[in-house]
């Protein structure tokens, strides 16, 4: 069980499970035949991308938006 303090912890494993979604959509959009289907998965995935990017920047403090203020 994760220290609720633990960020490192929560936050690669956020960034993992939004990184598992991209990876299983961009898979099923192989799977349908509905365009419309296929659109929604295909954006899904970019926002699941973008996400998971997200948390990797909040771990690495890339961004400055991450950063503590000093």
């Amino acid at each position: 069980m994760a220290v609720p303090n633990d960020a490192q912890h929560l936050t690669e494993k956020m960034r993992h499970a939004f990184a598992g979604l991209q990876n299983q959509l961009r898979e099923d959009v192989d799977r349908v035949d509905e365009p419309q289907l296929k659109a929604l998965f295909e954006e899904s995935a970019e926002v699941m991308g973008a996400l998971a990017k997200t948390f990797e920047d909040y771990q690495t403090k890339r961004e400055p938006a991450w950063r503590q203020a000093d």
